[in-house]
């Protein structure tokens, strides 16, 4: 290959990887649609997963068009400056992140286990014990009026605490009310739940705790207080 020639190739590649639009992908469901039953049913996972999140991944990729920087941006990111972006962004964006994160927190119920060591001895020094931060997980979700999430989280202090948001927001979020780094997180829209539960949010809140990736938390834990 002549030196000009050459010269164009890497230009070329050099331009792709610059302009090449990395639009948003869901990522596969990392156990079968079945695999949380009977927590959580099969018919809700193919739904909620297969409608739910993809849409709000397609939509945000529709977003891209008018805030071109998005393209160049991870999720995480694009929570952190929220409030530069539109109610679509916000609301898309937040629900990409969300779902995504939500699915990697659950497990099937034979794979569950129990926090680390580490993460156990601060949920006592920060709730008292493990049934008392179960506690105000569980009155974060059912008390959070309409759509939204309730979340386990490490604050800017480094403390463990429980919140809860209102349709697609985060902690993560510029915008959120209570700021951290989430841990694990449970989504109470109706669509989450409504199929198997109807109006009981109380019992899918309870049935929660049995797919809960103990250690996909735990090792959030320890990236979130480095």
């Amino acid at each position: 290959m002549n030196k000009s020639l050459k010269t164009l190739v890497v230009a070329v590649i050099a331009g792709l990887s610059f302009s090449a639009n990395a639009e948003f992908k869901q990522a596969p469901l990392p156990y079968s649609v079945n695999a949380l039953e009977p927590a959580i049913d099969q018919t809700t996972m193919e739904i909620h997963f297969g409608k739910h999140h993809k849409a709000y991944v397609d939509n945000l990729n529709a977003q891209i068009k008018n805030y071109p920087a998005l393209d160049k941006l991870n999720i995480e990111a694009i929570q952190a400056q929220i409030s530069k972006y539109n109610a679509a962004v916000r609301n898309n964006g937040g629900g990409h992140f969300n779902h995504a994160f939500f699915w990697e927190s659950l497990t099937p119920v034979s794979k569950s286990g129990k926090p680390s060591a580490a993460l156990l001895k601060q949920i006592n020094n920060d709730f008292g014990s493990f049934e008392n931060f179960q506690k105000k997980f569980n009155e974060a979700a059912t008390g959070r009026f309409g759509s939204g999430w309730a979340w386990l989280i490490v604050t800017p202090e480094g403390k463990l605490d429980v919140s809860s948001t209102p349709n697609q927001d985060n902690p993560l979020m510029d915008i959120a009310e209570v700021k951290g780094k989430p841990l694990l997180g449970l989504d109470v829209w109706e669509h989450a739940y409504y199929l198997k539960y109807q109006n009981r949010r109380a019992d899918y809140t309870k049935a929660f705790w049995s797919v809960v990736n103990w250690q996909k938390v735990s090792d959030r834990y320890v990236q979130a207080i480095k």
